[in-house]
């Protein structure tokens, strides 16, 4: 067990982390944007030769499109029901997360369907693909300008590959498609420099919390997990683990409204201890 003491500090220099922001100056700071240093791109680049576009006839879906019942519908979903979901359901998921509507002046900012300090957008999205019609199963990389999808590589044992790097929880292993974000760290550095890495836990949450949206208009069922194998996440996907590593997950599936009981044994606990 921890020493309280240990666990103390721990906590303290979180809180103090969360604060820095707006209890911390330093006058002399300039980030390297204000040197003006050249901007890193605003997207990563291909990585294979194996990309493809996305369909975009988004107008083809069936969903909810009254604000009102997706943000009542909108819940954590950890059971399954294994049925595949569509190309066009994937496309849509990608651009409603990461989407590119604009970009401002030449090249400096990429303006999305999230929201993102100073127009950084300082994340690629990578997914474990399982169930998804007309996909191979395997690893994927998002390209955001073009909207395209460009497959990386086969993965052996998808389902223990996913278990392992969500660090056991099982239950993700059924999801058709697991969404990983990766965090490009210079990307908000050239503009926030020290302050870039409290704002950026803050732009994740916008990402995982369109997921939501997106798939409560769908019908589907996502769940937002912290808790991953960052290095186990980051070999997946060939990430150096330092200028680009992974920062959130998502697995994302087909739910049916019959697995309510399914679903509360997760917190099954709470009954049991009276809380």
């Amino acid at each position: 067990m921890l020493r309280p003491d240990i666990q103390k500090r721990l906590i303290d220099e979180g809180r103090r982390f969360l604060k820095s922001f707006v209890t911390t100056s330093y006058d002399d700071f300039e980030s390297d944007q204000q040197l003006k240093l050249p901007q890193p791109p605003l997207v990563k680049a291909a990585m294979t030769e194996r990309a493809f576009p996305l369909p975009r006839n988004f107008e083809d879906l069936e969903m909810i499109d009254d604000l009102v019942s997706i943000l009542t519908e909108r819940k954590s979903s950890r059971v399954y029901t294994q049925q595949s979901i569509s190309l066009l359901q994937l496309s849509f998921l990608l651009w409603a997360t990461q989407g590119i509507k604009d970009i401002r002046g030449k090249s400096y900012a990429t303006l999305r369907t999230v929201p993102s300090g100073g127009a950084r957008h300082a994340f690629e999205t990578y997914l474990l693909v399982q169930n998804v019609e007309g996909l191979q199963p395997g690893a994927y990389h998002y390209l955001p300008l073009d909207h395209q999808l460009e497959f990386l590589h086969s993965v052996e044992d998808l389902p223990e590959t996913i278990t392992r790097s969500l660090v056991g929880q099982s239950w993700a292993a059924k999801a058709d498609v697991t969404f990983y974000w990766s965090f490009v760290p210079y990307r908000a550095e050239w503009r926030y420099g020290i302050w870039a890495h409290r704002v950026v836990l803050i732009d994740a949450g916008h990402l995982a919390q369109n997921l939501y949206l997106a798939c409560s208009a769908l019908g589907l069922g996502t769940c937002a997990v912290a808790a991953f194998d960052v290095e186990v996440c980051d070999r997946i996907f060939g990430l150096d683990g330092e200028e680009e590593f992974t920062i959130y997950t998502c697995p994302v599936g087909t739910i049916s409204k019959t697995d309510v009981r399914a679903e509360k044994a997760f917190y099954q606990f709470v009954e049991d201890e009276g809380l």
